[in-house]
């Protein structure tokens, strides 16, 4: 076990606010961070010991950056898998491993993996071009939704679909890029599982929040969902085996529908520390951002207790931010990304308000 004590230097791919708030994580514990992304004012950078600017692909770049940490993570899954290896083969472990990046990266790929381990995602058929819609959309029930395999997040690069669309025009919506036609479900709830998994095996799962989309972005997540004591059960029992069959190493979260009948089907897992986990700060001891690090870095993992009732509540655009002085005065706490520039829908920032 590779064990990364107080003073060490742990690299984070990717300069995003999930970056930002595990750099600020990591300095709790004593560790320094070197964040490497391609933009030089990223706000992950602005609160860590380094930074170092290049591309994901930048070969010199990426060794020179693990011959300067001690272990590495990532904070977003658009990075290709390639560069893991490059890391690794310079000597320096990476946490999660790229079977986990890779196989999150490809929704179909994701989909069958999940499947073949006894986690079920929502009916689905693979699609290569226009004329493979409306032949799966009859195989599925006649509604659905169009996403591209591959990138894509937030409800960006889908399509939404029956029997009476145009399939050149979903075609061209997402990009003409191979994709997955998923079954429309009508499900009564969202909720996601976050899984801490230690090097070592060690496993802690945070509490089931509800979560509400709007447009395809997170609105909120609320502690605690309401479900019931077996639903709650057989999600945290499924984001174990999703952890254990990956042999991860972090935080994975697992996106599920609740169906009518308390029956559970993935949507997806992000192999990475998560928005619908941002509520951890403010209702557990140690929250979801320390928990990775202490996963990464070889510590024991933390109880992942919760002790309040929380809402946590997406900032989104400008407006949304413009209200953080009221919300600071209304019992809620709120944490600003200090990203560079606004736009509609964008995640600037999040509160948490303690309900109970």
């Amino acid at each position: 076990m590779n064990k990364i004590a107080p003073g060490g230097v742990v690299g984070i791919l990717g300069g995003g606010q999930l970056g930002r708030m595990l750099s600020m994580a990591a300095a709790r514990m004593g560790l320094d961070v070197i964040i490497f992304a391609p933009e030089s004012d990223s706000c992950a950078s602005r609160v860590s010991a380094d930074v170092i600017v290049a591309e994901y692909d930048d070969e010199a770049s990426l060794v020179q950056f693990a011959k300067r940490c001690d272990v590495i993570t990532f904070e977003f899954e658009n990075i290709p898998a390639s560069t893991l290896d490059i890391i690794e083969k310079a000597g320096t472990q990476v946490f999660p491993k790229s079977n986990a990046l890779g196989c999150s990266q490809d929704r179909l790929k994701e989909k069958e993996f999940l499947t073949s381990i006894g986690i079920p995602p929502a009916p689905f058929s693979r699609v290569e071009g226009p004329e493979d819609i409306l032949p799966a959309l009859k195989k599925l029930g006649g509604k659905g939704v169009l996403k591209g395999r591959s990138e894509g997040y937030d409800g960006k690069g889908q399509a939404r679909v029956d029997e009476s669309s145009d399939p050149e025009a979903a075609w061209d919506k997402i990009g003409k890029v191979p994709a997955v036609l998923e079954a429309f479900i009508a499900f009564e709830r969202e909720i996601s599982v976050l899984v801490a998994r230690g090097q070592d095996g060690q496993i802690a799962i945070f509490d089931t929040p509800e979560n509400d989309h709007a447009g395809g972005i997170l609105k909120s997540s609320t502690l605690p969902a309401n479900i019931s004591d077996a639903t709650r059960k057989a999600a945290k029992e499924l984001g174990q085996k999703l952890a254990e069959q990956l042999e991860y190493v972090g935080i994975i979260a697992l996106e599920l529908f609740v169906m009518p009948d308390g029956s559970l089907l993935a949507n997806e897992f992000a192999p990475r520390v998560h928005n619908t986990g941002h509520w951890t700060e403010e209702a557990c001891l140690i929250g979801q951002f320390e928990q990775h690090m202490r996963a990464v870095c070889g510590w024991p993992l933390a109880s992942p207790e919760r002790f309040v009732d929380i809402r946590m509540d997406n900032l989104l655009g400008d407006r949304d931010i413009a209200s953080w002085e009221t919300l600071a005065q209304n019992g809620s706490a709120p944490r600003i990304y200090a990203k560079r520039g606004g736009g509609e829908g964008r995640k600037l920032g999040h509160s948490n308000k303690i309900l109970s």
